[in-house]
Order: structure tokens, then C-alpha cells, then sequence
């Protein structure tokens, strides 16, 4: 393009700018000072103003230099992410779509374990507050929350679980006052405040409920000491460790929804999903080892 100056006179500006130096920039490109000075000169001459005062020992960047300067930079920034976009391999890049509670609560809080196992995977996160019907476009991992998945995808069990009232360290509420208790859980659950206080065997006065459309929002409000929500380990395992929330009852009643893993024809190829869905299996079985141990 005529208007646009050699890249490798721009590169000769940032590395002369980054150092206050041809010398300096001509040791960072491989080049003697003089060819780096050229350039410059060269480039000046393109833009039909100086970059740069010389002085004694050292450069110092005119206003047009100060102005040019960021203007170079951020089109050696676009450029490096274009060719690096454009000349990974194919599947490089895993597309992980979640629950989004379980992406909050139990993913997140272990990504740096998987980070550490296999820096040369990197993964985006997609999160769904609903099961959606089919994988979104381009995942190649699905990690979903469900009664029983739809017949159009191959689904692996991976994690059943049992849910159960929490609330903040010291809020005040025994059996008796938990239904005068302001009370939270996630909308459209099979497992209900109702259905575990008749399994608790409590006489339920069917007191009022405040439904979100996420487990995240009531775990926050119990964890400010909000009141009481239902939570279940794979959500509600973390604050608890953390001490951010108790469990302040011991009845567990058993889900009827579950966590599956279901995967795109194409990540049945890529090793980075070989590598996330062994890392993830793992650590499931360590989670449920824990629980069963004395």
C-alpha cells in the first residue's frame, strides 16, 4: 500500500523508541547501528517530519514520535494476534460449554490445577443457565445439568449428587425456625425445600420461596447471611471448605438431576479434549472419593 511506510522501517521506530537507541535497537534486530539509522531516516523522510532529537549520548522521541509511537505498537499487537490466530492448528483452542453454576463453583475454582497439568491446552468457557437443546455452535466439551439428556447427543454420567440446606457460618436456625427463615433455591429443580423437609420429616407449612434462575444467586444471599438456600456438593463443596457457608443439618436428599459430559464428533480427535475430559473424570473421582471416605 502506498500510504503505509516498510514494516521494517516500523520496526526499526519501536525498537530505536523502546531503547532511546539505535545502537540498542540494531543489538535487538540483529542489525549494525548504521542500517538501523538508515531507517529511520528513511522513515522520517516517509512522514516528512523528524521522530526523533538526537542528542549526544542518547535520543530522545519528538512530539510526532511520542504521537507515532502507540499507533505502531498497537499494529504490531494486531498483527501478531491475526498470525498467531491463523497459524495455530486447528483444535488448539478448546471450547468448553457449562452449567453455569458449575462453572462458578466447581470449574473455575480447579482451572489453575488443570492449568499447571497442561499449560498447552487453553480452553473458552461458554455457560448456559438452561440445558440447552444441543451443544452451542463450535463447542467441543459440554458439561450439562440435567433430569436426562436429549437423544440427539451421546451423554457420559459423570457426577450424580445430593442437596441440602445451607447458610453463613453462625446464622441463627434450627429445624423448628427453618421455615420462618427467608428462604432461596434455584427455579425449576425436581429437588424443592418441600421435598426435603418431608424427607426430614418436618410438619411444612409450605412458607415462601424466592426462585432464581441460577444456584449462584441464592448461594450468594446465604453466604451475606440472607437467609437459608439449597445447595449441593458441587456447588456448595467450595464456600463451605472456603467457610464462606455450613451445612447446618445432616439430611442429604438424593438429586434427580445430574451432571453428564457430552462431546462433539470432532473432540473425539483433538488431544486437548483427550487432556481436559481425563483432567475433569479425575478430579470427579477424587470428589467423590472424599465423600465416601471415613
Amino acid at each position: 500500500m502506498a500510504d503505509l511506510p516498510p514494516l521494517n522501517w516500523l520496526r526499526a521506530f519501536e525498537a530505536s523508541a523502546r531503547n532511546l537507541s539505535f545502537t540498542g535497537a540494531a543489538r535487538d534486530l540483529n542489525m549494525t547501528q548504521s542500517a538501523v539509522s538508515q531507517q529511520i531516516k528513511s522513515l522520517e523522510a516517509f512522514l516528512g517530519r523528524p521522530l526523533f532529537h538526537r542528542r549526544t549520548r542518547a535520543l530522545e522521541l519528538t512530539q510526532t514520535g511520542i504521537s507515532y509511537l502507540p499507533v505502531v505498537r498497537d499494529a504490531f499487537r494486531t498483527l501478531a494476534h491475526g498470525t498467531r490466530a491463523l497459524t495455530r492448528k486447528e483444535g488448539d483452542v478448546l471450547q468448553v460449554q457449562s452449567n453455569l453454576s458449575f462453572a462458578i463453583h466447581w470449574l473455575a475454582p480447579r482451572l489453575i490445577d488443570f492449568r499447571r497439568k497442561h499449560p498447552e491446552v487453553q480452553i473458552n468457557i461458554e455457560t448456559e443457565l438452561w440445558e440447552p437443546r444441543e451443544m452451542a455452535e463450535g463447542a467441543d466439551v459440554e458439561i450439562r445439568f440435567s433430569l436426562r439428556p436429549s437423544d440427539r447427543v451421546h451423554a457420559e454420567l459423570l457426577l450424580t449428587d445430593h442437596y441440602y440446606p445451607v447458610c453463613a457460618p453462625g446464622y441463627p436456625v434450627t429445624l423448628d425456625t427453618l421455615a420462618a427463615q427467608p428462604l432461596y433455591d434455584c427455579s425449576n429443580m425436581m429437588g424443592t425445600w418441600a421435598v426435603w423437609a418431608e424427607e426430614q420429616g418436618l410438619r411444612w407449612p409450605d412458607p415462601p420461596v424466592t426462585y432464581a434462575t441460577t444456584y449462584s444467586v441464592p448461594l450468594s444471599v446465604a453466604m451475606t447471611g440472607g437467609g437459608m438456600a439449597l445447595g449441593h456438593d458441587a456447588i456448595a463443596q467450595g464456600p463451605i471448605k472456603a467457610g464462606h457457608l455450613i451445612a447446618p443439618f445432616a439430611h442429604r436428599a438424593e438429586m434427580q438431576e445430574a451432571y453428564y459430559l457430552i462431546l462433539s464428533p470432532r473432540a473425539q480427535e483433538m488431544s486437548a479434549a483427550d487432556a481436559f475430559t481425563s483432567w475433569l473424570r479425575a478430579e470427579i473421582a477424587q470428589q467423590k472419593a472424599a465423600r465416601t471416605s471415613p
